[in-house]
């Protein structure tokens, strides 16, 4: 039987020298102010407390019946 040899393969890594390019128009100001729109959050969570309710009067409901 032949024998199986293995053969290593050596990765070579090189550093990135470049420098990255800026693109045009897209320099940031100090003036810009950081103001996230959290809108589509608020009405998931007001989903969330409104369902979280409705389950807790149906369980509420179920002891009595049971």
């Amino acid at each position: 039987m032949a024998k199986k040899s293995k053969n290593k393969k050596t990765r070579t890594y090189k550093a990135n020298t470049a420098a990255p390019a800026k693109a045009p128009g897209s320099t940031f100001s100090s003036t810009q102010e950081f103001s996230p729109d959290y809108t589509f959050v608020m009405n998931d969570l007001k989903r969330i407390g409104f369902l979280a309710a409705v389950f807790f009067v149906i369980l509420v409901g179920i002891s009595f019946v049971i």
